[in-house]
């Protein structure tokens, strides 16, 4: 369990177990979210990211016949 504390200035210092495991990087942009009565900080990843994560996927889906 890891606990931070809140600045005057209302900032946190994310753990260095969690940046390393999160690969966090200076700079990097960072969607905070309240969920009931918690608040959940999501790393946000750049598109390029994403490029080539479905490759190998089976596109071989039966269709009907009006969705062509």
């Amino acid at each position: 369990m890891n606990e931070v504390t809140v600045s005057p200035k209302f900032q946190i210092v994310i753990p260095r177990n969690l940046r390393e495991a999160m690969d966090i990087q200076p700079g990097a942009r960072i969607q905070v979210l309240r969920y009931a009565d918690r608040i959940e900080l999501i790393p946000l990843k750049k598109p390029q990211h994403f490029r080539g994560f479905l490759k190998g996927i089976d596109t071989s889906v039966d269709r009907e016949s009006d969705r062509v």
